[in-house]
């Protein structure tokens, strides 16, 4: 099993900036794609970024460009950089990771518990 914790959720303007961080513990030779889904109320739950063990990244359209996500191997340790925040980016946050990619929903293996995230107007 893998436990995935995150932090640095919270409530910022619209225009700033966070910094989400999730650490991996537990059996980490098994992941290879590590990142960030979010959910907003009433929405389903959509892919924000992902990065390999090689650091190969993906984001979605409505992020790139503002949201940076980074990996230390070593650590076990996945970040999401997030700038020019704005409030349709208002969610729950989760930390994701899976040995086949997590792309999708079906292919990730291992979930966070979720950090709130909140950018008012």
């Amino acid at each position: 099993q893998v436990q995935l914790v995150e932090s640095g959720g919270g409530l910022v303007q619209a225009g700033g900036s966070l910094r989400l961080s999730c650490a991996a513990s537990g059996r980490i030779f098994s992941i290879n794609a590590m990142g960030w889904y979010r959910q907003a109320p009433g929405k389903q739950r959509e892919l924000v970024a992902g990065i390999t063990s090689g650091g190969s990244t993906n984001y979605a359209d409505s992020v790139k460009g503002r949201f940076t996500i980074s990996r230390d191997n070593a650590k076990n340790t996945v970040a999401l950089l997030m700038n020019s925040l704005k409030p349709e980016d208002t969610a729950v946050y989760y930390c994701a990771a899976g040995w086949r990619g997590i792309a999708t929903i079906p292919r990730v293996d291992y979930w966070g518990q979720g950090t709130q995230v909140t950018v008012s107007s």
